[in-house]
C-alpha cells in the first residue's frame, strides 16, 4: 500500500509520520492483515516504535508490525572490513539517526556516515533517474558522503526507491566499494522472524496473492508502481480519511 496522497514523508515531522503510518497500518489490518512490514526507512525510522509500544498492545495485541532498518543494521558488519559504513536516505531517516544508533547496538566500533538525498525520490517518481540530469544528483551527493571519510567501504541504499538507481549510483563509486540493497535481506529476516514465532506464520494466509493500494490517484500510482514492477499493475483506491484517529 502506497500513502501517495501525503507522500513523501521524508520531509514530514515525527508526529506526522507516525500519525500517518498508523493510519496506513489500521487500513492494512482492517483488510484481514496481520503482520504488516514498514517498507518505508522514514515511516520505520519514525514511527515504527510508537506503533509497536503504544499503538498494538492497546489495539491489536495479536498483530506485528515490523520494519527494514534493524533487519539491515543487524547483518551490515558482514559487508564491511573497514568498518567505515555510508548510508545514503531521505532527510527524515538521517535526522532520526536511526541507523547510526541501531548500527552501534550490533557493532560499536563501526563508523557510521549518512548522506541525506532529497531529490533522488522525486526524480525516481517522475522516471528521470535514468537520465543525464540525475547524474549530477548523485555525483553531489556521493561526493558529499565519501569526502566524509575515505575507508568508507560499504553504502547502504537506506530507502526502497535508490535501488532503481543501484546502477547509476554505482558508477560513481570507486570499484572496491559495495552498495547494499535491503530487499533481500529484509525478507532473509521476515523468514526467520516467522520461524522464531510460529504462532504468527500459522495467522498469515498463504494464497501468493498481491495487492496493490494506494491513498491518490489510481492511474498516477499505477505509472509509477510500473517503474518499480517493471511490469504494467492495477491499483484500487482508498480513503485513509476513514482510519483517522
Amino acid at each position: 500500500m502506497g500513502d501517495n496522497a501525503r507522500s513523501p514523508y521524508g520531509n514530514r515531522s515525527f508526529e506526522t509520520v507516525t500519525e500517518y503510518t498508523q493510519q496506513s497500518v489500521k487500513a492494512l489490518f482492517s483488510m484481514g492483515c496481520n503482520l504488516v512490514i514498514l517498507a518505508c526507512n522514514t515511516a520505520s525510522a519514525k514511527a515504527l516504535r510508537s506503533i509497536q509500544q503504544n499503538y498494538l498492545p492497546l489495539n491489536e495485541p495479536y498483530k506485528r508490525v515490523l520494519g527494514v532498518i534493524r533487519p539491515t543494521t543487524e547483518l551490515i558488519g558482514n559487508y564491511s572490513k573497514t568498518g567505515h559504513i555510508g548510508i545514503l536516505g531521505t532527510l527524515g531517516t538521517v535526522t532520526s539517526m536511526s541507523y547510526p544508533i541501531e548500527i552501534n547496538k550490533f557493532y560499536p566500533e563501526m563508523k557510521v556516515y549518512q548522506q541525506a538525498c532529497p531529490l533522488l525520490v522525486p526524480l525516481i517518481e517522475n522516471n528521470e533517474h535514468q537520465g543525464a540530469g540525475a547524474d549530477y544528483f548523485v555525483e553531489k551527493y556521493l561526493n558529499n558522503l565519501l569526502i566524509q571519510s575515505n575507508q568508507i567501504d560499504v553504502v547502504v541504499l537506506a530507502c526502497t526507491h535508490y535501488p532503481l538507481m543501484i546502477n547509476k549510483i554505482k558508477a560513481f563509486l570507486p570499484t572496491q566499494v559495495k552498495v547494499v540493497a535491503q530487499g533481500e535481506i529484509v525478507a532473509q529476516s521476515l523468514k526467520n522472524y516467522l520461524i522464531r514465532h510460529p504462532e504468527m506464520d500459522e495467522r498469515c494466509v498463504k494464497e501468493s496473492r498481491r495487492s496493490f493500494i494506494t491513498s491518490d490517484n489510481t492511474n498516477v500510482f499505477d505509472a509509477i508502481g510500473g517503474i518499480f514492477f517493471g511490469e504494467n499493475i492495477k491499483s484500487v483506491h482508498i480513503d485513509m480519511n476513514n482510519f483517522a484517529f
